[in-house]
């Protein structure tokens, strides 16, 4: 009987492989960064700032995930400090006071429902029709496009990274009332302009 952990049987990830790095996962981490940062000479800037941690990285590779992950996460890493700098000055110019009043605009006092006047429109949006969403989606990444830096660092980190809003704050160096007052502008100036661009 064989009481010894056979090593041979356990499954470890390939070591990585360098050379077909850009072949395989170029396309992939631009189209990555281009969904959080609608920037594309920054997209690629990062991608290639991916690859070269990576390589310097190497030998701290374990062979606990795929090198695809390995790589994606070197570049969320990449987008966050990216995130951070460009972040930094924008902080200053943020007064949650002025939020709070704009709020007052769109909420009845009272009730706290929406004013006639703001109260979001509906869209008339099919959502079985491919075309009519593929439509949707480039009048949404065009007002991404729009949104001041600051805005779509946090609107990219809590949407679609799912990042917990603590973890953001801290990221980017903002207090709790901040992170809302963004997020509260952000989706006001999102359905703004969709508002505005959708027939």
């Amino acid at each position: 009987m064989q009481n010894k952990l056979d090593d041979s049987n356990i499954a470890k990830s390939p070591q990585p492989d360098p050379l077909s790095w850009v072949g395989k996962y170029a396309d992939y981490l631009f189209g990555f960064a281009m969904s959080r940062l609608r920037d594309e000479d920054v997209a690629k800037d990062l991608v290639q700032d991916t690859f070269l941690a990576a390589l310097q990285q190497l030998d701290r590779f374990e062979g606990q995930s795929h090198e695809k992950t390995w790589l994606t996460a070197i570049l969320k890493n990449k987008i966050v400090d990216f995130y951070r700098k460009r972040s930094a000055s924008a902080i200053k110019d943020l007064k949650v006071t002025g939020a709070e009043h704009e709020q007052q605009d769109f909420f009845d006092a009272e009730t706290g429902h929406w004013n006639q006047k703001h109260r979001p429109q509906a869209f008339g949006l099919e959502t079985d029709n491919p075309l009519m969403m593929k439509e949707l989606g480039g009048i949404l990444n065009d007002c991404l496009t729009k949104l001041p830096v600051l805005w779509l660092s946090v609107f990219s980190m809590k949407h679609m990274d799912d990042l917990a809003s603590e973890l953001i704050c801290t990221e980017l160096k903002l207090t709790a009332a901040n992170f809302w007052v963004i997020m509260h502008r952000t989706k006001l100036n999102l359905r703004a302009c969709l508002q505005k661009n959708w027939n």
